[in-house]
């Protein structure tokens, strides 16, 4: 049986940027995707701990060490510039290796390690 489970977790950061003018997506510092193994283009779902939304999106990597956490496209009506979110994403396993799978999850300060 495969199960869903938690893989990555960057818990309470500030949003920086929301552009709306963009194809879509959150951009993310490369050292917060690192710290919480991220990859481009991982599919997210992110909580906005100020207004209660959650929705889903993909990663673009921002700058190394920027603090960047930027809405892009229609995510960008979801939140406000200094929201604090929680950023998400699962991993699909066997049940019996979830059972021993170890999440990485961070909790950084003023969106820095």
């Amino acid at each position: 049986m495969q199960i869903e489970v938690l893989k990555s977790k960057i818990h309470r950061v500030n949003v920086t940027e929301a552009n709306l003018n963009y194809v879509g997506s959150i951009t993310i510092d490369e050292t917060l995707m690192d710290a919480a193994n991220l990859i481009e283009n991982e599919k997210v779902q992110v909580l906005d701990m100020n207004n209660g939304e959650r929705f889903e999106t993909y990663v673009i990597k921002g700058k190394k060490d920027s603090g960047v956490i930027c809405l892009n496209g229609p995510a960008a009506r979801k939140v406000q510039v200094g929201d604090i979110v929680v950023i998400i994403s699962y991993a699909t396993m066997d049940f019996e290796e979830a059972k021993h799978f170890k999440p990485s999850i961070i909790f950084p300060e003023n969106n820095k390690i």
